[in-house]
């Protein structure tokens, strides 16, 4: 076990790659299992890393490394206080509302930045890092191959945000060289990053990469841009706003045929084929994702 500047790992079993998703507390643990599910299905061959910080539960850590995953314990960021304050959740969500979906109460944005220190897993070549409220419904490693920095655009209201990157599925080289600038531009006088780790990603890589949007399909997008959606090509599904595992879902009827996708991927039930699911047709489309036991 390594003790490096805020993250303690073991060594890895031997591979280059490495998914990478981020576990801040049981919720998002939920995610990961389906994510990782969702990932094995795939039959990649890349190790799956869960940076996780230490108030994640050692029952959650058990059912995780159950699936195989690699745990890494990271701990957040070395932000100076007034950093902190500007993004503690009720001061960010004042200065910066959210108009278009709703935050789950477990969502703290500045765990977010947490997401950074995949940066410093320099024993991995290249990583492709997903959201744990994602699951991924095709294999995508062929990303490895992509330069960094890598997103999808930040795409589900409007075709106007394809100039915006969306940090729920992104390619990167891990490089302390690259944390420690990041570090450096991170926490500078009066700086505010209102959508966290995603708006300082934009702003540190100006130059990032596109990827199709297919491969971080943002669930809004089902009933706000329906001719948008194919399910031949959606690689990754990303529940941004509102979580499929949430009681009292605001936008439950409207994404119900996702959210019973992602259940089946979290109890391990048997997916048919996703290409012969229907596309919405409607922006209330309410059809039924064909889903076995």
């Amino acid at each position: 076990m390594h003790d490096e500047g805020g993250i303690r790992r073991s060594a890895p079993a031997g591979a280059h790659q490495a998914y990478v998703t981020l576990v801040t507390n049981a919720d998002y643990a939920k995610g990961a299992v389906a994510l990782t599910r969702s990932l094995r299905r795939t039959g990649t061959q890349a190790n799956i890393v869960v940076l996780h910080t230490p108030a994640l539960g050692d029952v959650d850590r058990q059912v995780l490394e159950g699936f195989g995953c690699r745990l890494v314990e990271a701990d957040l960021l070395p932000l100076s206080e007034q950093f902190n304050e500007r993004h503690a959740r009720r001061a960010l969500h004042t200065a910066a509302p959210f108009t278009k979906g709703r935050k789950p109460d477990f969502h703290t944005p500045l765990d977010n930045f947490v997401k950074l220190r995949l940066w410093q897993l320099t024993e991995y070549e290249t990583c492709v890092f997903i959201d744990a409220d994602a699951i991924v419904l095709r294999n995508i490693d062929r990303l490895f191959a992509y330069p960094e920095f890598s997103a999808a655009p930040n795409v589900y209201g409007s075709l106007r945000d394809f100039h915006r990157l969306n940090s729920g599925v992104f390619v990167a080289r891990p490089s302390e060289t690259t944390f420690a600038a990041m570090l450096s531009r991170l926490d500078v006088a009066d700086a505010f990053w209102p959508r966290t780790d995603q708006s300082f990603l934009q702003t540190f890589f100006p130059d990032w990469h596109g990827l199709p949007v297919f491969m971080n399909m943002l669930q809004y997008v089902w009933f706000t841009l329906p001719e948008l959606w194919d399910w031949k090509s959606v690689h990754v599904l990303h529940y941004q706003y509102e979580k499929p595992w949430e009681a009292n879902h605001p936008k439950a009827e409207a994404l119900k045929p996702l959210i019973e996708l992602w259940h089946a991927f979290h109890v391990g039930a048997t997916i048919p084929d996703i290409a012969s699911f229907p596309n919405p047709v409607a922006p209330t489309a309410s059809v039924t994702v064909p889903v076995g036991g």
